[in-house]
Order: C-alpha cells, then sequence, then structure tokens
C-alpha cells in the first residue's frame, strides 16, 4: 500500500503496519502535523520494509511490533541490521513498559503507543527522531574521523583492519598496510605557514581518496602520517603496485593559493600472512618499520623483510627493558669536570647518565639514549638525572662546607625541551633538594636552536627567569650560526670535539675555534672545548682565548664517590 500525501520530499517516511485502519490513521495525523511536507510509504511486513530499506532508503520508520513475519522486538532488530543509521519509532498497541525500555535500549528512538497519540505528540516524535539520529551520527562520525582531512582516524581503521583480517583468514587472502610520510612536511610549515601545511594535508587526502579502490581504506595517524589498508592483495608485489600509484598521483604538484609546491613521500609496507604475528598492532608496526628504512635508505618505499623482523623484535626487548629500568632506576649519575683555563679551577660538573643493566653491566649514553628519545622515555630519564644531581650537589655542600662548589650541567634534549611538564619538573627538583638554580645549567644541542622555534625561544627564556645558566652543545656539527644564537639565550658555547681533535696539527681548526672564541666573547658567551684529551691541545686552546675546558686530559666521568678528590685537587691544572 503507498500513501503518498504529498510531492515534496522535504521528509520520507516508511510505515510498517499490517492493519489498514491504523494505517489510514497514521497518515491522517501525519497529514496534520507535517502538512505537504511528507512522503508516506506503507508496507504491512517485515520483509517488504527490509527490501524497500535496501533499496530506497528512507528518512524515518514508524513500526509496529505486532506483524504477520514478526512479533515484538524482532521487527526493530531485523531493520537495524539492513538500516542502523535509519531512526525507528515505534508505534505499538502494546502498552508494556519494560518493552518499551528495550526497544530504546535496542536503538529505537521512541515508544509511542496506539489511541494515546495525537497529531502533534508524533509529528514531533518524527522530528526529534530525525535530529537526534542525525547528532549522533555526526558525533559518531567525528569520533572516527580525521577533522581536518575527514579520513578516518586511527581509531576507524584498527576496525576496519580487524575485520579485512577476520575477511581475509575466511577467504585466504591478504592484507597490505601502507606507512607513508610525507617527506619534509616540517620544512613546509615552517617556510610557508601552518594554513598551508593544513591545505597540503587536505590536497594529499583527496588525492587518495580518488585512486584508492573502494574497498582499500586511506586514514590519517596525525601530522604527516597516513595509513592505507588495501584488502585481497596477493603478495607483496601486488602492494608495490598500489605503492607506485600512489607516489605517482602525489609527484604532480600541488597548488595551494600562490604556492606550487613538489612533494614525495616515503612509504613502507607490510603484509598480513609473511610472519608470525598477522595482528593490527603488529602489521602497522611493521610497515612503521619499513618507513623509517625508506627514509635512511632514501627509497621511496621499502618492504617488511624478515631481517627487518628481527630488527623490529630486538628493539621491541631493548624498549621493554628500558622502560623497566625507568620503573627500577637502574640508572647512575657520573660527573666530568670542565675546567677553567685561567685558574685551573673546576668551575663545573657535566652530569653524564649510565645505564646500570643486571646483565650488561654499565651501558654508555650512545646505546640507549636514541631509543630513550624515541619513545619519550628520555622524559623521565632526565626528571630522574636532573634531580640525582640536585640531590648529590646538596649532599657534597653538607658533607664537603670547605669545597667551593661548581655548577652542574645537565642534558636537556629536545623531547624534554618540549614536553608540558619540563618546568614544573624542574621547580620541583630545585624545590625538593633545596638547590639554588644559580648553580644549574641545561645543556641544549645545536639542532634544537637550528629548528629557530618561536615556542622553544618561550621555554627557554621560562628558564632562564627561573635563574638557570644556558649553553649549546656540540657547537659546529651542525648548521646554526652565532648570528641565529642572537635570538636565544645563551650564556655558555661549547665547541664540538671533532674540531678540538684536529687543532693539535691542523692548522684550519686551530683558526676555525679562534674564530669562535672570538665572536662568542663578541656576544658575550663563555666558550668550552670539548674532547681535551692532550696537552697540545689544551696549550692552543689557552693561546685562543678559550675560557673552559673539558675532557679525558682531565679526567674521565667519575662516579659521585670520586668527584670529591677531583675537586680537592682543583686548581692543579
Amino acid at each position: 500500500m503507498d500513501l503518498t500525501l504529498a510531492k515534496p520530499n522535504t521528509h520520507s517516511l516508511l510505515l510498517v503496519e499490517d492493519d489498514d485502519d491504523d494505517a489510514f490513521l497514521v497518515g491522517e495525523m501525519l497529514s496534520d502535523a507535517l502538512g505537504a511536507e511528507v512522503d508516506l510509504r506503507h508496507v504491512d511486513r517485515v520483509s517488504d520494509a527490509r527490501d524497500f530499506l535496501l533499496e530506497d532508503g528512507t528518512e524515518c520508520v514508524l513500526l509496529d511490533l505486532t506483524l504477520p513475519d514478526a512479533r515484538r522486538l524482532e521487527a526493530l532488530v531485523q531493520l537495524r541490521s539492513v538500516a542502523p543509521d535509519v531512526p525507528i519509532v515505534i508505534l505499538s498497541g502494546l502498552d508494556d513498559e519494560l518493552l518499551a525500555v528495550t526497544a530504546v535500549q535496542e536503538g529505537a528512538q521512541d515508544y509511542l503507543i496506539k489511541g494515546r497519540v495525537d497529531a502533534h505528540l508524533l509529528g514531533r516524535s518524527i522530528n526529534y527522531a530525525i535530529e537526534r539520529k542525525r547528532t549522533e551520527l555526526e558525533l559518531a562520525h567525528q569520533a572516527m574521523h580525521d577533522s581536518l582531512t575527514s579520513l578516518p582516524n586511527r581509531a576507524l581503521f584498527l576496525d576496519r583492519l580487524n575485520q579485512a583480517l577476520a575477511r581475509a583468514r575466511r577467504d585466504g587472502t591478504n592484507v597490505a598496510v601502507l606507512f607513508m610520510d610525507l617527506n619534509r612536511f616540517k620544512l613546509i610549515n615552517d617556510s610557508l605557514g601552518h594554513a598551508v601545511g593544513d591545505q597540503l594535508l587536505v590536497a594529499v587526502a583527496t588525492r587518495l581518496r580518488k585512486i584508492l579502490r573502494e574497498s582499500d581504506t586511506a586514514a590519517r595517524f596525525g601530522g604527516d602520517e597516513f595509513m592505507i589498508l588495501c584488502e585481497k592483495v596477493e603478495d607483496g608485489q601486488g602492494a608495490v603496485e598500489v605503492v607506485r600509484r600512489i607516489l605517482n598521483c602525489i609527484e604532480a604538484p600541488f597548488i595551494l593559493e600562490r604556492d606550487k609546491l613538489f612533494v614525495s613521500a616515503s612509504i613502507g609496507i607490510a603484509v598480513s600472512g609473511t610472519g608470525a604475528d598477522d595482528s593490527p598492532g603488529a602489521l602497522i608496526r611493521d610497515a612503521d618499520a619499513a618507513m623509517y628504512r625508506a627514509k635512511e635508505r632514501g627509497t621511496y618505499y621499502e618492504l617488511f623483510d624478515e631481517d627487518m623482523r628481527i630488527q623490529v623484535s630486538e628493539r621491541s626487548k631493548a624498549e621493554d627493558a628500558l622502560r623497566q629500568a625507568v620503573e627500577r632506576s637502574e640508572f647512575r649519575v657520573l660527573y666530568q669536570p670542565l675546567v677553567e683555563l685561567s685558574s685551573g679551577k673546576i668551575s663545573g660538573l657535566e652530569a653524564l647518565v649510565r645505564w646500570q643493566q643486571p646483565d650488561r653491566g654499565l651501558v654508555l649514553p650512545s646505546d640507549f639514549l636514541p631509543l630513550a628519545e624515541e619513545t619519550s622515555l628520555i622524559v623521565p630519564i632526565g626528571a630522574w638525572v636532573l634531580k640525582e644531581a640536585c640531590r648529590q650537589g646538596q649532599l657534597w655542600r653538607i658533607e664537603r662546607p670547605d669545597l667551593e662548589l661548581p655548577k652542574f650541567a645537565v642534558n636537556l634534549s629536545a623531547s624534554e625541551l618540549t614536553h608540558p611538564g619540563l618546568i614544573k619538573t624542574i621547580r620541583s627538583a630545585l624545590a625538593e633538594t633545596g638547590t639554588d638554580s644559580a648553580t644549574l645549567c641545561f645543556e641544549i644541542t645545536e639542532s634544537v636552536v637550528m629548528d629557530e622555534d618561536d615556542e622553544t625561544l618561550e621555554t627557554l627564556q621560562t628558564l632562564k627567569e627561573l635563574g638557570v645558566s644556558l649553553s649549546v652543545d656540540d657547537f659546529g656539527t651542525g648548521y646554526a650560526s652565532l648570528g641565529t644564537l642572537k635570538r636565544f639565550p645563551i650564556d655558555i658555547l661549547k665547541i664540538d670535539r671533532s674540531f678540538v681533535a684536529g687543532i693539535g696539527d691542523n692548522h684550519e681548526d686551530a683558526a676555525i675555534v679562534g674564530s669562535l672564541v672570538k665572536l662568542a666573547h663578541d656576544l658575550g658567551m663563555t666558550v668550552v672545548a670539548e674532547g681535551v684529551e692532550t696537552k697540545e691541545q689544551l696549550d692552543t686552546l689557552r693561546e685562543t682565548g678559550c675560557d673552559i675546558a673539558q675532557g679525558f686530559y682531565f679526567a674521565h666521568p667519575q662516579p659521585a664517590e670520586s668527584v670529591g678528590e677531583l675537586l680537592s685537587r682543583s686548581g692543579d691544572w
């Protein structure tokens, strides 16, 4: 039966009712409530309603619960299964409060009882049902999609990957996961602004949608990272063909406002069925590792292989061990003196962290700090080193009041510098140990200065306001200039050991060091030379006017119990 009340299709409704008299009354009420702005379709069986929803769809369903082919909530469940996004209002003669509550819990938007409904109540219920369902869908979309590109987000991607893997196991097919990262995206953001960067991400997302199959999923994981899920892939070569298609589409220039941008990407590929672990997390991890290998090798893409699987496994074990080390405080702080060249006195002690691993003994920073940086474990490790150095300094002041204690230098990584809790951590360490901030110096790397980031500048200025000193470590290994340093509140410049190593027999290195010392002094900075190992290097540094030196010539990094003797000898150099 078809009750069309009007041509304008403002509201398209489906009535599922096996009583023609009730259907006629509903039509009359809707005519009164919604006027000419309704198109009502009537069927008397759930099977017909299912077919209609699959073929045509509707804005809202009015559903009776006593039908020839379905009883009570069975009808609701069937219609929800074929059209979960369509709101359903129950219009039933069953006056059962428990049934009404259960119906709403099963997805009905409202439960109305025949004979107790007028035109106004029915019209309002339908409007509210449509609006509520629209709001639900919008909120669900926002929760599962990236707000900038409208691509699926990590949560939705994982859900689809889970489903795809289940289908692949059932069908005997494979799934490919691609991890894509745009090259030099940070440079675009920094040079052209975040607005242009956002436009580029949207444009990349648009191109991905156009070239991928309907069964594939492109998602944004954050920043410039995209994930692509490809179903029914025969092997790695099939995935590579998809990757080449993606790379070709990205190679075409992007026209954004007045800018013409050429963009490239690095893509990692992981295919199910090639390893012991086909879980979603493992495939994403493997694709991520392959992407990083592509970046390291300068290739556009890399396929995850068994060698990489071994590397990832070893890295995972190392990461677990490092996390346990943080929980168990398996770290020690060694101290290396900084010697003032004009007096031979120790002017500072650099706090250097070591990992006291139960199986391997004392592990050097180069063997675990890069991993700590990548996993953000550097933040709790750095906080521990800072507090330990402050605690030890106060202990020495109590035990050796006769000694003039130098400043403590503590390294501050880029990850720590951008961590929102940094200032609070420093204030807490100073307060808990009673340390004077003037006795503390933070060393940052040259790469931090090279970024010339406004937020970094603001953080460094806040640190200066706390009363600490700031030093740039390993200067000369990057591309920062002394002119760049003028923007930052830097007190100390540490010349990298690679220049110091050559000043004994290389006049060019000696000239470079001399020039750096003079320019740094002109900017009001103190100069420290790292890696001093011979008396000849020391004599040359004195001739250049260098202020402070540090290296094995004076002392190797020492445990706290040995530092007292070093301080007693201060001035011997």
